[in-house]
C-alpha cells in the first residue's frame, strides 16, 4: 500500500509534466500560425497557462464542491454521518475532514482536497438513504481512503488541467469565429481550432483515466482495512448495481472524484470512465474476504 501512495505521488509529477508539454505545443502552434511567431507571447501563454493551473489547483476542492451544489454541515445537521466520519478519521489518524452533503437522489460520495488538512467528504442524500450503517461506514471509508492515499491530491491535479485545457479550446474557437482575417492562415486556425475543440474534451477525458482506476480498487481494499468488514463495502456497491449511480446534477470535470460513476451510462464520457465495473470491485472484494 506504501508504494502505492508514492507512485500516486510520482503519478502527479507525470501528469504535470505530460500536461504542460501539452501546453506548451498548443501555445507554440496558436503563436506560429496566429500571431506570426512572437518568442514573448509563446513564453508569455506558458506562464499565463501555469499561473491559471496553480490557480485552479488551489481553487479546486471549492469548485468541485460548487458545482456539484454541495453544503456543508455541522454535527447537529446529521449526528451519523459526523460520527462516523470522526471515528474513521480517528482510526485513520488523519485530521477531520469538513463534512458535505449534496441534495441529490442518486447514491454517491466523493472526497476532495489538496491534503488530509484540507480534506472534504461529500456524499449525496440519497446515500444516506439507502445504505445502513455499516455500509455507509465503508463508503465514508472509501472515501478517507482517498484521502489516506492521496489520491485527492492526484484528483486536483487532474481537475485542474482539465479546466485549463478547456479554457484553451474555447479560446481557439473564440480566435476563430470572430476573426474577419481571410487569409490562408486564419482558414488553417479555423481548422485547428475546430479540431482542437473535438480533441480537448477527449484530452481531459484521458487526463482522468491517467488517475488510473487502479486507485478505486486502491481504495476499495483500504476501506476494508479499516472496518474490517469488507462485506459492508460490498453490499453497498450491490446496491448501487440496484439502484444505479447516475446524479441528477452532472459534471464531467467532476466524475472522476465520485465513489461510483455520476454519469449516465450511455453517454461518451462512460466509454472512458475511471471507475472500475462495479462486478470486478465486488469481485476483488470477496477476494480478499477470503484470504482473511
Amino acid at each position: 500500500m506504501y508504494s502505492d501512495i508514492a507512485a500516486n505521488k510520482r503519478k502527479t509529477v507525470i501528469i504535470m509534466i505530460i500536461f504542460m508539454l501539452f501546453v506548451g505545443a498548443v501555445v507554440w502552434l496558436l503563436d506560429k500560425v496566429w500571431l506570426g511567431g512572437s518568442t514573448g507571447v509563446f513564453y508569455g501563454g506558458l506562464i499565463g497557462a501555469a499561473i491559471y493551473t496553480l490557480i485552479t489547483y488551489y481553487a479546486g476542492s471549492r469548485l468541485a464542491l460548487a458545482v456539484n451544489q454541495a453544503k456543508e454541515i455541522q454535527k447537529r445537521d446529521n449526528p451519523r454521518l459526523f460520527r462516523i466520519v470522526e471515528n474513521l478519521a480517528i482510526t485513520d489518524g488523519l485530521p477531520t475532514p469538513r463534512v458535505f452533503i449534496m441534495d441529490d437522489p442518486a447514491p454517491n460520495a466523493f472526497a476532495t482536497g489538496r491534503n488530509p488538512k484540507s480534506s472534504v467528504v461529500c456524499v449525496t442524500s440519497g446515500l444516506l438513504q439507502i445504505m445502513n450503517d455499516s455500509e455507509l461506514e465503508s463508503v465514508v471509508a472509501h472515501e478517507m481512503g482517498h484521502v489516506k492515499n492521496y489520491d485527492i491530491r492526484v484528483s486536483m491535479v487532474a481537475f485542474a488541467l482539465t479546466a485549463v485545457i478547456s479554457l484553451l479550446a474555447d479560446i481557439m474557437l473564440r480566435l476563430t469565429w470572430f476573426s474577419d482575417d481571410d487569409r490562408e492562415n486564419n482558414q488553417l486556425f479555423l481548422v485547428l481550432g475546430i479540431v482542437a475543440a473535438i480533441i480537448a474534451p477527449i484530452v481531459a477525458t484521458m487526463i482522468q483515466l491517467a488517475i488510473s482506476r487502479q486507485r478505486e480498487y486502491l481504495a476499495d481494499a483500504t476501506s476494508a482495512l479499516t472496518t474490517r468488514y469488507p462485506e459492508g463495502l460490498i453490499s453497498a456497491l450491490e446496491k448501487l448495481k440496484q439502484t444505479g449511480s447516475t446524479m441528477r446534477h452532472q459534471n464531467t470535470s467532476t466524475a472522476h472524484l465520485f465513489f461510483a460513476n455520476p454519469l449516465k451510462g450511455h453517454s461518451l464520457a462512460s466509454l472512458f470512465s475511471t471507475h472500475p465495473p462495479l462486478d470486478d470491485r465486488i469481485a476483488r472484494l470477496r477476494a480478499m474476504n477470503t484470504h482473511a
